[in-house]
Parts: structure tokens; sequence; C-alpha cells
């Protein structure tokens, strides 16, 4: 039943996880964070990546739905926010969390720009 598995081919298949993972439902990547106290990579993954198709999709958008708009505001302060506690387990080196703290603040700038900060030709390294 869950869309969370996969590649994202389309803008609606993006939409679908972005919606699962701004809702934290079963399986997502805030949820894992907030109850599991756990930094799925595989999950935080496919968050990024829908979050980075939406961005593509979305550059010569004029509105913005206001749930996507909600979770690009939210999501990157909250993760950096509750990963920040000391007690947060971290397995990975520092700067894998510090790179996709930045990653999601990047992408959210990106959604509300229309346009990222980097300079063309650009590629966004895997994580």
């Amino acid at each position: 039943m869950s869309v969370l598995v996969g590649m994202i081919s389309n803008m609606d298949a993006g939409l679908t996880i972005l919606r699962q993972e701004f809702d934290a439902e079963e399986g997502s990547f805030l949820l894992r964070l907030r109850c599991d106290l756990h930094w799925d990579r595989a999950a935080f993954r496919r968050l990024e990546r829908a979050m980075r198709l939406v961005c593509e999709q979305n550059q010569a958008a004029t509105q913005l739905d206001r749930w996507v708009a909600e979770g690009f505001h939210s999501v990157p302060s909250w993760v950096a926010d509750w990963t920040a506690h000391p007690q947060f387990p971290r397995p990975e080196p520092d700067r894998y969390y510090r790179a996709c703290i930045e990653r999601l603040s990047d992408l959210a700038t990106w959604y509300f720009q229309g346009y990222h900060d980097h300079l063309e030709p650009h590629s966004w390294a895997e994580l």
C-alpha cells in the first residue's frame, strides 16, 4: 500500500511521498526520527529526492500549495532542532548530519525562490 518504496519518477509520486513524509506516516523519515530516535538513511534519501523533484517541477510555479510550503518551511528547522539534542544517537560522522540538514535548508530555499543557490551545472551529491 505504501508509495514510500521505490524510485520517484513523476511529480504525483513526489507529492505523494511528500504528503506521507510531512504527515509523518508509517515508515516515514520524520516518524522514525521522532518516535524511534533513528536517522533512517534510506528514508532520508527518499524524502530528499521527493523534495528535489518537487523543486525541479515547481521552478516556474507562480502559486504554491500551502501544505507543501508548510512542510518545506518546517522540516529543515525541526530536523535540525530534534537531532541537536546531545542524547540523540548519531552513529554517522557529524559531517553527514550537517550535510543533510544543509541539504534540507537548500531545498527549502529552492522551493520558495524557484531556483537553487548553486552555480550551474550543479549535481546534487548523494548523502
